[in-house]
């Protein structure tokens, strides 16, 4: 029997104990270079979202960026840099998270949104949640909406998805994996 199904968890390659001990670490690398793998994860993010009604993608620093600069323009949507503290050159809203590893910032340009707009903020991984979560109070901050948080891998038992839910941030995700799943 031929199956079509796609395997997109196969060309998510564990990495154990990167950047620390404990740690297994999603690389998205092989996706990358998979035109067929991208073609599948674009294809899945425009069929969901080429109808619904938002203004704005906000992809997160940096494998974030991948990923909206794909589907932000066959949604004919503008996109947006969500970047790490210092990066970005004009007057910037600055907000704080906790990492897995630390406290960290997140920017975005104070002149970008505004009441009305409605954004769909992207990263690669929801684990803990922090840099979504950072990234829907800036959208909060400039008035703006946050239409849904989006990503390609789920790690469900670090919270993340359940505390952006929390703070009335929809999610969704393309594949997930347990803390112990290679």
């Amino acid at each position: 029997m031929h199956s079509d199904a796609f395997d997109l968890k196969a060309l998510i390659r564990p990495v154990v104990d990167f950047p620390k001990p404990g740690v297994i670490f999603r690389d998205i690398t092989p996706l990358f270079q998979s035109p067929r793998g991208l073609r599948y994860v674009a294809d899945q993010f425009i069929e969901r979202y080429v109808e619904a009604e938002f203004s704005h993608i906000g992809a997160m620093d940096a494998r974030g960026f991948l990923i909206g600069s794909i589907i932000a323009p066959p949604l004919n949507k503008t996109l947006l840099l969500f970047r790490k503290q210092g990066k970005l050159p004009a007057d910037v809203l600055s907000e704080g998270y906790q990492t897995e590893y630390g406290e960290a910032f997140l920017e975005g340009h104070a002149d970008s949104l505004c009441e009305g707009d409605s954004v769909l903020i992207f990263d690669d991984l929801i684990a803990t949640g922090g840099t979504l979560l950072a990234a829907a109070n800036l959208v909060r901050r400039t008035g703006a909406q946050v239409f849904e948080a989006a990503a390609i891998i789920d790690l469900p038992e670090l919270d993340g998805s359940r505390r952006l839910q929390a703070a009335g941030v929809p999610t969704f995700c393309l594949t997930e994996f347990s803390l112990s799943e290679y």
